[in-house]
């Protein structure tokens, strides 16, 4: 299964609009990172490596949804840091909402008991709770034991209230096929997720862990034989079918890293949520001041082993939107 049929025509309409304006660079899902601070220290992120004045700051309500309105994309993905640490998280959910934004509110799960309360169920909401493998593997990812059981009750909760929940795991070359496998299986049937995201392991300059992130030929082999014997067909990824061939292995794509933008309390990250090669003061001058073509893997070193969705995905929609076959191929799968 791909991304959900109303999800897939939001962007669908999305895109033609702004290709009826003549606009050859435009955003398709916001990165929103109201705050740095994290109540984990996991061994392949580095966002907690920042000053600590940095980490007590808190991005205002109305600069958040002020940065969504200026872009323009249609689905909003709220990271850090840990966002429900944010004082005023439900707020700025709830007016994202409003605007009619699909917004997903990315977070380890260990406060959702606390917070769970400032939220309501709505077809524009959904939890995206990390979880990283199973329990072992999940609480040495995140370098502190219970918090894959934990994870797991904040998830039942969750769905008990009527909330949709989406996962997302990040795999390392510690992984195997059978441990992708595992992990999938048991959030799609056991834990029964609406919808999973999946993502090889980005190699963040500042993370604590340099030692197990996947290389482009590892990153392939490791998803193909996953996927193997039909097991994307069945599970629910929220994903388009033509980056699931990307990241098998069967099509390759350039980057399109202007298409998922990323904006902090720093302003507008050149050029990706990834990489910070400094910042713009507004989203016109991201798009119109970066140099785009200079990213990408075979152009910065940086990006040689780079398979996220952040730069990839959007390639992967504009390619399937482009072609009737594709097109078909994505509705059939939602």
């Amino acid at each position: 299964m791909g991304m959900p049929l109303r999800q897939s025509l939001r962007i669908g309409s999305h895109i033609l609009r702004n290709k009826i304006r003549g606009r050859d660079r435009f955003p398709l899902l916001l990165e929103l990172e109201p705050l740095f601070a994290c109540n984990l220290a996991c061994a392949g992120c580095g966002k907690i490596q920042h000053p600590a004045d940095v980490l007590k700051r808190r991005m205002p309500v109305e600069q958040a949804v002020a940065a969504v309105q200026e872009c323009g994309a249609p689905i909003v993905s709220i990271a850090g840091g840990e966002p429900l640490m944010h004082p005023q998280i439900g707020e700025m959910v709830e007016e994202l909402v409003r605007l009619r934004r699909y917004v997903f509110l990315c977070t380890n799960a260990l406060l959702i008991p606390r917070k769970i309360d400032q939220f309501r169920p709505s077809p524009y909401f959904a939890w995206a709770v990390h979880i990283d493998g199973l329990r072992d593997r999940h609480d040495e990812s995140v370098c502190k034991d219970g918090v894959f059981d934990e994870a797991v009750a904040a998830v039942r909760e969750c769905r008990r209230r009527g909330f949709r929940v989406t996962t997302n795991t990040t795999f390392f070359n510690t992984d195997t096929p059978r441990t992708v496998i595992e992990v999938l299986d048991y959030l799609n049937d056991e834990l029964g997720v609406d919808q999973m995201m999946i993502s090889p392991g980005y190699a963040y300059e500042k993370a604590p862990d340099q030692d197990h992130f996947l290389g482009v030929r590892e990153t392939r082999e490791l998803f193909r034989k996953a996927f193997a014997g039909g097991n994307r067909k069945r599970w629910r990824l929220n994903h388009s079918p033509l980056f699931l061939d990307f990241l098998e292995g069967k099509v390759d794509f350039p980057c399109t890293a202007w298409a998922i933008p990323s904006y902090s309390l720093f302003g507008w990250q050149r050029p990706c949520y990834l990489m910070a090669d400094g910042y713009a003061q507004t989203y016109r001058e991201l798009l119109e001041d970066t140099d785009w073509d200079s990213y990408g893997r075979g152009r910065d070193p940086r990006c040689a082993n780079c398979m996220a969705h952040c730069g990839y995905e959007p390639t992967a929609v504009f390619t399937t939107l482009s072609s009737v076959k594709q097109s078909l191929r994505a509705l059939r799968s939602a």
